[in-house]
């Protein structure tokens, strides 16, 4: 089931990053376009319908596998974005983006190798939720707070990081309602978790246009990724019993780490995501 779940969070991260790709093509096309006239762009439209596909694709993987391993792996999307941006964009990666994804690739997987997430329980009890809840809202509350009073790129990977925290929590409920998928389809829908991510995802994704707006993705982009893949680990140890293996491979674990964070930081300063940046500038999308 974990390799099912890996396998599923691969796709869902492609089909992120293929949206990502077709509507920043469609944006830079009709820089300024009003809602309409996007609609009227298959790029724009397709794009939509991958990430429609991505977050059905999420919800299988966190439903069969532990949040541990499918939120680290969604990270890959950074991986997918310069690749099929490459390709859409017809530019070639240069030397330190080549070795960045390296890095970024072995590190991830070496982590995850290493750490072994498994097990855990399929649904949070109620009572863990109101400490998780209230301190998971007030970090956001206090590093939205704490960015008011910085220049920009410290803005921005600060909102990132506060971001990141609400992505996780989104899929950390998703995995909860889910969890009550074998009393049926209805006992998902009578959850009052399904509604919460779904108003956590919403709150998530419009911080999410202001930490882009804050500074440059490089800023940005480390703090995303890495801050959702992190603490989803966390918590999936920490409200699922998830269990992650350490003792002797702690320092393995963190020379892993350290590839990982390493490679999304040098990623996230790749020309090619700079070009794209600037190729949809004025557009809302970056």
């Amino acid at each position: 089931m974990t390799a099912l779940s890996v396998c599923l969070a691969l796709l869902a991260a492609l089909a992120n990053a293929a949206a990502s790709v077709l509507q920043r093509r469609a944006l830079a096309d009709l820089a300024g376009a009003t809602a309409m006239a996007l609609l009227r762009r298959p790029g724009w439209v397709w794009g939509a319908a991958m990430l429609v596909l991505s977050g059905a694709l999420q919800a299988l993987a966190l439903a069969t596998g532990p949040l541990a391993v499918v939120q680290p792996v969604m990270s890959t999307e950074l991986l997918f974005t310069l690749v099929v941006g490459g390709i859409a964009f017809r530019r070639r990666p240069d030397p330190r983006t080549r070795v960045a994804f390296v890095a970024m690739a072995v590190g991830l997987g070496g982590f995850l190798a290493l750490a072994a997430p498994s097990g855990g329980r399929d649904t949070v009890p109620t009572a863990h939720w109101a400490w998780a809840g209230l301190s998971l809202a007030a970090a956001v509350a206090v590093l939205v707070a704490v960015s008011l009073r910085l220049p920009s790129a410290p803005r921005a990977a600060v909102l990132g990081t506060a971001t990141a925290i609400g992505f996780s929590c989104t899929a950390v409920l998703m995995k909860d309602a889910l969890g009550r998928l074998p009393e049926g389809v209805g006992a998902v829908f009578a959850t009052w978790q399904l509604y919460a991510a779904m108003a956590v995802g919403l709150g998530s994704f419009l911080l999410l246009q202001v930490t882009l707006r804050a500074g440059s993705l490089a800023a940005s982009q480390p703090a995303l990724t890495l801050g959702d893949a992190l603490l989803s680990v966390v918590l999936g140890v920490v409200l699922f019993q998830e269990s992650v293996h350490l003792g002797w491979r702690t320092p393995l674990e963190v020379v892993a780490l350290g590839l990982l964070i390493g490679g999304c930081v040098e990623l996230a300063r790749s020309p090619l995501l700079a070009e794209d940046t600037e190729s949809a500038e004025g557009t809302g999308k970056w």
